[in-house]
C-alpha cells in the first residue's frame, strides 16, 4: 500500500507541472488568472497585489487607490524608526537581509509601527462613520489587551500621534489625495472629520491613521491591514540601508562624535623588524 501523497492547501496559487520535470511549474495560476502568460506586462503592481490578497481583481479605482497608498508608505524616511534601523544595519556591514529584518522588527510594533495599522482597523471596524461612535472611543482610556495577546497594551490611541502637536503636512496632503479617489466611505469621512477627530483623541492624525483608513476602503481585514502595511514600507528602508553602507559610519549620526578613546593610540604604525 503506496504512502497517502502530501498536499499543499492554498486557495491563491495553482501549479501545472513541466511534462518533464514534476519540480517545475509550467502554469502559474492566481485567482483562476495565468500569472505568466496573461497577467505579465497587462497588471500593474498594484493590481497583482491586490489580487494576490483577494484572489478577485480590483476595479480601477481600487486599483488606483492602492497604487498611491504604495508610493505615500514607500519611503517613511530616516525618522522612522524602522528605517533608521535599516540605516544601522547597513551602516555597521550587516547583510542586506538582516538590514531588511531590522526595518520589519522596529516597524512592526504599535506606536507608528505595523501593528498600530491592525488596531487601527479595529477602530474602523467598530466606529464605521459614527462620529459620535468614535469620539466616544477616544475619549475613553485605549482597551486593555486580551488575555491571550503577546502585544502589551498601547498607551495611545492608533492612528493618532500622541507626541505630535499639529497634523504634518504629508500626511494632510496624503488624506486628501487619496480622499478624492476613494471608492469607499472611510477616506471621506475621516478628510471631513479630522479636527474632531483630533480634538476628542487630543493628539493629530498619523500617516498610519491615513493608511488603515484606505486600507478599510479597499476591504482587507486587520491582518492583511498588517502585513500590507510592513510590505509597502520596505523600499525606504532598502535604499536608505544602501546608502549608508557607501557612506560609512564616519558619516553616520550619534557615533562619530558618541565614540571618545580616553587613551587614544592614534594611527597604526607599518610593523617593523
Amino acid at each position: 500500500m503506496k504512502p497517502a501523497k502530501e498536499v499543499i492547501h492554498t486557495r491563491i496559487w495553482e501549479e501545472t507541472p513541466e511534462a518533464g520535470n514534476p519540480f517545475a511549474a509550467a502554469v502559474c495560476r492566481c485567482g483562476g488568472y495565468d500569472v505568466y502568460g496573461d497577467l505579465l506586462g497587462k497588471a500593474s503592481w498594484a493590481e497583482y497585489l491586490y489580487l494576490l490578497f483577494k484572489r478577485e481583481r480590483p476595479a480601477p479605482a481600487e486599483a488606483r487607490l492602492l497604487e498611491d497608498l504604495a508610493v505615500a508608505l514607500a519611503n517613511p524616511g530616516p525618522r522612522d524608526p524602522g528605517v533608521h534601523a535599516a540605516m544601522c544595519g547597513g551602516v555597521g556591514g550587516s547583510t542586506h537581509a538582516a538590514s531588511l529584518m531590522a526595518a520589519l522588527a522596529v516597524g512592526a510594533g504599535q506606536l507608528g509601527g505595523a501593528h498600530e495599522t491592525a488596531l487601527a482597523m479595529d477602530l474602523w471596524r467598530d466606529c464605521g462613520t459614527d462620529l459620535k461612535a468614535w469620539t466616544g472611543r477616544l475619549r475613553q482610556p485605549p482597551a486593555p489587551p486580551g488575555p491571550a495577546d503577546i502585544w502589551p497594551g498601547i498607551d495611545h490611541f492608533p492612528g493618532f500621534d500622541p507626541n505630535g502637536a499639529d497634523c504634518p503636512l504629508p500626511v494632510r496632503q496624503t488624506l486628501a489625495h487619496l480622499a478624492g479617489l476613494s471608492p469607499g466611505p472611510a477616506l471621506p469621512w475621516l478628510h471631513r472629520q479630522r479636527p474632531d477627530l483630533e480634538a476628542a483623541a487630543r493628539s493629530p492624525l498619523t500617516l498610519i491613521g491615513v493608511a488603515a483608513a484606505a486600507l478599510a476602503d479597499l476591504g482587507f481585514d486587520r491582518d492583511q491591514a498588517e502585513m500590507l502595511c510592513l510590505l509597502l514600507r520596505l523600499p525606504g528602508a532598502a535604499v536608505h540601508a544602501l546608502e549608508q553602507r557607501g557612506y560609512g559610519w564616519r558619516k553616520f549620526p550619534f557615533f562619530g562624535d558618541g565614540l571618545v578613546l580616553a587613551d587614544d593610540p592614534g594611527p597604526r604604525r607599518p610593523e617593523t623588524d
